[in-house]
C-alpha cells in the first residue's frame, strides 16, 4: 500500500504536530544529556519509517498510532520518565510507591504499537488472520524484551553516568522485566480489542 505522501493531508498534519512538540519539549529539558539520550532511539526510529515509506507505508491508523506513542515518548524525554508531573499526580492519587509515568508508556507500547505489528505481519510476512492477532503481541513482548537490552547497552556505553535517570528504574531492580510485562498486556488488550471489532465488523474489518 504505497502512498503517494504529498497527497497524505493526514500523515502530513501528524508530522507538523510532532515536529512542533519536539520543538516545545526541546526546550529546557528536565537534563539535557538525558533529553539526548532520550531521542536518540527517537530519532532512528523515525528514519527508519522515512527510509521506509515507499517500499512498506504503513495505514494512516497505524501512523497516527505511532505518533501517539512518540507524542508520550518525547513528553516524557523532556522531563525524565522518574519526574514527570503527570507521574507524580497518579502517584499521590493512588498512593503509589513510585513515579509510574515509565509504566504508562510501556503499557502504550502494546496498546499502541501491536495493530501497526499486525499489518507489517499481514502485509509481508502473509501471516493468516488467525494468527495475526497473536504474532503482534509475540513481536511487541520480543521487540520490548530488545529494547531494555538495548536501552542498558546505550546508557553503559555512551553515558553511565546518568543511570538510573536514563533508564527510569527508579531503584527496582525487576523494572525491566515489569515494562516488558506491561507492553505485552497492552498488546494483548489490542489485539482484543481488533479481534472483537473485526468479528462484529466482517465487511469494515480493520
Amino acid at each position: 500500500m504505497i502512498r503517494d505522501f504529498r497527497r497524505n493531508t493526514p500523515l502530513q498534519v501528524l508530522i507538523v504536530c510532532l515536529l512542533i512538540l519536539w520543538v516545545m519539549t526541546a526546550i529546557q529539558p528536565f537534563n539535557r544529556r538525558d533529553w539526548l539520550l532520550e531521542n536518540i532511539l527517537v530519532f532512528i526510529y523515525c528514519a527508519l519509517l522515512v527510509i521506509t515509506y515507499k517500499r512498506f507505508s504503513f495505514s494512516n491508523i497505524s501512523y497516527m498510532l505511532f505518533g501517539l506513542f512518540i507524542g508520550l515518548h518525547l513528553i516524557g524525554a523532556h522531563y525524565t520518565y522518574s519526574e514527570m508531573p503527570v507521574g507524580f499526580w497518579l502517584q499521590t492519587t493512588f498512593d503509589l510507591s513510585r513515579n509510574h509515568y515509565d509504566r504508562v508508556v510501556h503499557l502504550s507500547y502494546g496498546l499502541l504499537c501491536a495493530y501497526p505489528f499486525r499489518e507489517i505481519f499481514i502485509r509481508s510476512a502473509g501471516v493468516r488472520v488467525s494468527w495475526s492477532y497473536i504474532m503482534p503481541v509475540i513481536g511487541v513482548l520480543a521487540f520490548s524484551g530488545f529494547y531494555e537490552m538495548l536501552e542498558a547497552i546505550v546508557a553503559a556505553v555512551v553515558s553511565p553516568e546518568l543511570g538510573d535517570a536514563y533508564l527510569g528504574t527508579q531503584g527496582d531492580i525487576w523494572d525491566a522485566e515489569k515494562d516488558a510485562f506491561l507492553a505485552f498486556l497492552g498488546a494483548v488488550i489490542s489485539m482484543s480489542v481488533v479481534w472483537f471489532y473485526n468479528k462484529r465488523n466482517k465487511n469494515s474489518a480493520i
